[in-house]
């Protein structure tokens, strides 16, 4: 059996996440079960953020929002940096 990784939420996203409303909060937890299996699997699609971002990945929740998070990989944790609007963290 694979191992999960631990996901774990900053200040930031804790705050961001009781600010969405549902069927958004909806995509949220489908993608938080799915990148704990695999913080790469596709799809749906990530980006892979560059400059002073680089390291963190970034999904869409919907039109409007997303979740980006840092991967941990000898530690098998995923930091939850923001799921709010794009890069507003």
């Amino acid at each position: 059996m694979v191992e999960e990784y631990k996901i774990i939420l900053t200040k930031q996203a804790i705050k961001d996440k009781e600010k969405i409303k549902h069927p958004a909060l909806n995509n949220v937890e489908n993608l938080l079960k799915l990148i704990q299996k695999n913080p790469f699997t596709v799809p749906p699609f990530y980006e892979a953020l560059v400059g002073e971002f680089k390291g963190l990945y970034s999904r869409r929740i919907n039109k409007q929002h997303r979740l980006i998070y840092r991967v941990l990989e000898e530690e098998k944790i995923i930091m939850i940096v923001s799921l709010w609007t794009h890069y507003n963290f």
